[in-house]
């Protein structure tokens, strides 16, 4: 980002902070296209804000990355370049083991084990947030992740070697463990990468896989529902407690509303997308007996590494969760 920009944008925050109850704008950046289904649900929230205080908060969304990148969000948040962002809460794990907890694989692999993850997780992510300056409004899941790849795996032994793009300090670990090549890839440049040979394999959602019309370039995804990975929506805390009474209410309601609506959708998009990369030539596959004990070791090894790494706030969060299934 330029420095004109960035000084533009931290000046827009600090006039918003100091304009009280007048109509303030806000820009909002967040990593996926128009038509995902996170997108769509923030836009809805967005819309929401605006006629809940007669537009006194116009909140203008910034899709796909175009304001700001994906890994620069929360830190321009928390710097008072933007007051308000969207960002996969697991890319920060390397922050903050409290940021990793919902991507460990195999911990979660549902929808109501996921649900129980979020209420043992939510008040140390929030304390962890609270101390960069930040306030989490929402929190809404990805459908279970599964691999693509250009060819049927049916072990773990055939990731050895495989270009495997990782997105979070997770997903690297997926890759060290199980022999893959780990490649960065950020998912507005994955078409690319995947024509180039780049990358020739990913774990993520079939969400992700409509998005970028992965039949394009790929043959299978195994359905392997690993982990249902959350993206959170955070606020910078001086600009939010800068807003009058009734503004803020308006806002944390919209934010309620739109985590039930999220994780609905969530769901739907989760029956919907795989249905989709049927349809379109994917070769959806029920993964292997051999394959899935394979990644339930990588997933063990992983959540043990996690829990030492998080000491007791992580085991308070595991017990937590463990009690809520």
């Amino acid at each position: 980002m330029h420095a004109f920009t960035r000084i533009t944008l931290g000046l827009g925050i600090a006039v918003a902070m100091s304009a009280g109850a007048s109509a303030q704008s806000w820009d909002m950046p967040t990593p996926y296209p128009d038509g995902n289904f996170h997108t769509i649900n923030i836009s809805q929230f967005a819309d929401d804000v605006r006629a809940a205080t007669d537009g006194g908060l116009d909140i203008t969304l910034h899709s796909a990355g175009s304001l700001i990148r994906h890994p620069e969000i929360k830190r321009s948040i928390r710097s008072g370049i933007v007051p308000i962002g969207e960002a996969l809460v697991s890319l920060h794990a390397n922050e903050n083991p409290v940021y990793g907890l919902d991507s460990v694989p195999f911990l979660a692999t549902s929808y109501d084990d996921a649900r129980a993850l979020y209420e043992a997780q939510r008040p140390a992510l929030e304390e962890a947030l609270a101390e960069e300056g930040l306030t989490l409004l929402f929190s809404v899941p990805w459908p279970p992740q599964g691999i693509y790849a250009k060819m049927e795996i049916t072990s773990i032994d055939d990731m050895e070697g495989l270009r495997f793009r990782t997105y979070n300090p997770g997903t690297g670990r997926i890759a060290a463990l199980s022999g893959a090549t780990p490649v960065q890839v950020e998912v507005a440049d994955l078409p690319t990468a995947f024509a180039t040979g780049r990358v020739e394999a990913t774990i993520t959602s079939p969400a992700t896989g409509v998005d970028s019309q992965f039949w394009d370039f790929l043959e299978y995804y195994h359905d392997t529902q690993a982990w249902l990975p959350r993206n959170m929506v955070i606020v910078n805390t001086a600009a939010f407690e800068a807003l009058d009474n009734a503004t803020r209410e308006a806002v944390l309601e919209a934010a309620a509303t739109a985590e039930e609506r999220g994780w609905a959708s969530s769901e739907e998009v989760t029956v919907t997308a795989t249905e989709e990369l049927a349809a379109n030539g994917l070769n959806v596959i029920t993964p292997s007996d051999e394959l899935r004990e394979g990644f339930q070791q990588i997933g063990a090894q992983i959540a043990a590494e996690w829990a030492e790494e998080a000491g007791e706030t992580g085991a308070a969060v595991l017990e937590t969760y463990e009690s809520l299934r």
